[in-house]
């Protein structure tokens, strides 16, 4: 199973062979948040078994443009192509059919590869995928999945999340300043919120950049932007008391990862976190590094499973 690399007048089309467009893992140390809370629940959300060594998910269409997902148990294949397509090489990515754990309708994530020749992406029906299709969550509303692939944004992009932030908090300043020397007069337009950052692309979580709480910039006290933030300290607190299942803790892209029931928390230890809620939609709470927070940070990347690979890739075609 690859994507094909011939022009697209030479394309010979299959309906029973599945065109690769990309792929990610499903293990106890990576998993596209957005399909659960932890390693187990995103399994279960496939219908899969949480197998120790995990799986990989591959990405494609068929020849007629059906959109399937395709879970195989050789994940280390998986990871290889990753770190190759990561590297801008190629890889062929073709699973031994005796590996193949689940063939499903569908996509869990948004795919924006496109392959020359094959018909526009659309999802297969009930009875010939099986069941109901896979679909990406909605954009334009707020729950679960839809936090925990804000929390995936933040993770993925931190350095442009930390220099936004350091804007924002020195505007903040500027403001504070102007607002001491003409007391009185009212806050222009467009200033931050001290709760953190609305979502401005979409309530996934790609936003224009956190806002800045008073103090919390690196090395502050770091007073709680937000009265559930103290909550999701507490909860993390707890998980390094008790280790919780498999995936709710894990390093991605440099930072700590770890998510709860209605909470995601992105942090490192040498630096501050941000925290997303679902009973606040859209909302970056940013928490100040002070003095228990590297602390934290670094119990619970001890406790993080290991990651086997970063990010999800997407092949490319010629």
């Amino acid at each position: 199973m690859a994507a094909p690399d011939t022009p697209e007048d030479d394309v010979a089309l299959d309906d029973d062979a599945l065109f690769v467009l990309t792929a990610a893992l499903l293990t106890p140390g990576q998993y596209p948040g957005v399909l659960g809370d932890d390693y187990p629940s995103a399994c279960a959300g496939l219908g899969l078994e949480p197998v120790e060594d995990g799986y990989g998910l591959v990405f494609g269409q068929d020849g007629s443009g059906a959109r399937w997902t395709v879970a195989t148990t050789d994940a280390w294949m998986v990871a290889c192509a990753l770190a190759a397509w990561d590297c801008g090489l190629e890889y062929d990515l073709s699973p031994d059919e005796s590996s193949m754990a689940a063939s499903l309708p569908g996509w869990p994530l948004p795919v924006a590869v496109a392959v020359p020749g094959i018909p526009a992406p659309f999802d297969p029906d009930e009875e010939t995928g099986g069941g109901p299709a896979l679909t990406p969550p909605d954009p334009t509303q707020w729950g679960p999945a839809q936090r925990r692939l804000g929390a995936d944004e933040i993770a993925i992009h931190w350095r442009e999340w930390r220099d936004q932030f350091d804007a924002g908090a020195g505007a903040a300043a500027a403001s504070d300043g102007e607002e001491a020397v003409h007391e009185g007069q009212e806050a222009g337009p467009g200033e931050e919120s001290a709760q953190g950052a609305k979502a401005a692309r979409d309530p996934g979580g790609s936003t224009e950049g956190p806002g800045a709480a008073d103090g919390a910039g690196a090395g502050a006290p770091g007073p709680i932007s937000h009265t559930g933030v103290r909550s999701v300290l507490e909860a993390a607190e707890a998980y390094v008391r008790t280790p919780p299942p498999p995936g709710r803790v894990r390093l991605a892209y440099g930072s700590v990862r770890a998510d709860g029931p209605g909470w995601s928390l992105v942090g490192r230890a040498d630096d501050m976190a941000f925290v997303l809620l679902d009973d606040v939609p859209g909302e970056i709470l940013p928490v100040g590094r002070g003095p228990s927070l590297p602390v934290l940070m670094e119990s619970l990347g001890r406790l993080a499973a290991p990651s086997a690979a970063t990010g999800t890739a997407a092949a490319t075609t010629a």
